[in-house]
């Protein structure tokens, strides 16, 4: 059996869309920002999380994948290494190379954060009706795509 072929959705209803989307994210993140009242700020999260899942980055590793100069994330990492959230330690292969990891401590802030965010989503989602958290269930996978595309990188471009 074939699936139908569906005709791709009018501009004006991908722009509607699209705006209600990135209005909800935007609140979403900021929203969860604020539930997660710990020490860091967002920028020093965001870098700590993204050095976690690198493993071992250079400096440059970290700015590019957050988005930033490497000018902008070198006080950041600064302040984490002053935190001993994160150790700097030389590339084995060229010295003239600085890597980071994660310390135990950086690991046990990451698990604290993503425990207060969890904990401020589940409340939320007990506070919806069970054809509200279907919805939300099912859309999982689409978002997940949506934010794990190739062209995911070119956030801001035309």
């Amino acid at each position: 059996m074939t699936a139908a072929v569906s005709s791709p959705p009018a501009d004006s209803s991908l722009e509607a869309v699209a705006a209600q989307l990135a209005f909800g994210v935007v609140r979403l993140n900021r929203l969860l920002r604020q539930s997660d009242r710990g020490s860091l700020t967002p920028s020093m999260s965001a870098a700590l999380a993204s050095v976690a899942r690198q493993g071992s980055p250079t400096l440059g590793e970290v700015a590019s994948s957050e988005h930033l100069s490497p000018a902008t994330i070198t006080p950041i990492i600064k302040k984490l290494e002053a935190r001993r959230l994160v150790a700097r330690m030389p590339d084995a292969n060229d010295r003239r190379v600085t890597r980071v990891r994660v310390t135990p401590a950086g690991r046990r802030q990451l698990d604290d954060n993503r425990s207060r965010r969890t904990k401020w989503i589940k409340t939320r989602l007990g506070e919806l009706s069970p054809s509200e958290f279907e919805r939300i269930s099912e859309a999982l996978d689409v978002l997940t795509k949506l934010t794990t595309q190739s062209d995911a990188d070119d956030v801001g471009q035309p």
